[in-house]
């Protein structure tokens, strides 16, 4: 089985992701830390190489985490190629969400295309929020709500699907 987490930066889907990881008994997976861990830091790959060069990395990292069974969750813009997109399609897709609100204290500046604080924030879910949505199965907002109630009802609706 593969859960799947999406959703804007700052949502909180790695540290879901790890929660309901352990409740399903399933690995983790988080495409960012792996694209780290290969290729160095995120904010340098953009500075040296481009957007365009991130998201050819990108893509290669999520097609192969689609492929093990595990909760993985995607960096925010992973759900932009097409590819990704079709691919999803075949997985259960949990949508992350978080207020404008909640986010602001939650985004640093290790983000390159946040670079313009929570207006920048802002103007990527204007631009992304109906995809995010259309590609997502169910959702949960992380802006109030405790993480771990959270991370149990997306295991408990991730094992539902598995019966």
């Amino acid at each position: 089985m593969t859960l799947v987490l999406i959703g804007p930066p700052g949502a909180g889907k790695t540290r879901l992701g790890k929660r309901v990881a352990r409740a399903l008994e399933l690995p983790f997976i988080d495409t960012d830390k792996r694209i780290v861990a290969d290729h160095g830091a995120i904010a340098e790959i953009f500075a040296t190489h481009g957007e365009a060069h991130f998201r050819a990395i990108e893509r290669a990292e999520v097609q192969r985490a689609l492929g093990e069974d595990a909760v993985v969750s995607l960096g925010g813009g992973a759900i932009l190629d097409p590819d990704t997109q079709a691919e999803l399609a075949s997985h259960r897709v949990a949508l992350v969400t978080v207020s404008a609100e909640a986010v602001e204290s939650r985004i640093g500046d290790k983000r390159p295309l946040l670079s313009g604080g929570i207006e920048s924030w802002k103007a990527m879910m204007e631009a992304r929020g109906a995809l995010y949505e259309s590609l997502g199965d169910r959702s949960w907002d992380t802006s109030k709500r405790p993480i771990e109630t959270i991370a149990k009802e997306i295991a408990l609706w991730a094992r539902e699907a598995m019966k």
